[in-house]
């Protein structure tokens, strides 16, 4: 009786080793130069801490607590579309 339980542990062991998922590499993207209306960072991405890139960031559509409206193309993130 020991062996038969061993034997069908071992196998459901085995089973769900064969099934672990496996995580994707993340490839690396270089960076998108976007034209800042302010200065630049050396990877050519604009640099926040000037007023003239806060203000070009700012979402054109907002709710009435002042958060961007999601249902608007220019509100939405980059990585979902």
């Amino acid at each position: 009786m020991k062996k038969i339980i061993l034997i069908a542990s071992m196998l459901i062991a085995l089973t769900g080793i064969s099934f672990a998922q496996t995580t994707p590499t993340k490839k690396a993207t270089p960076a998108k130069t976007t034209a800042a209306p302010g200065p630049t960072k050396k990877d050519g991405t604009a640099d926040m801490r000037y007023k003239a890139n806060k203000e070009a960031a700012k979402p054109v559509h907002v709710k009435k607590d002042g958060t961007a409206d999601k249902r608007f193309k220019e509100n939405k993130d980059k990585k979902a579309q």
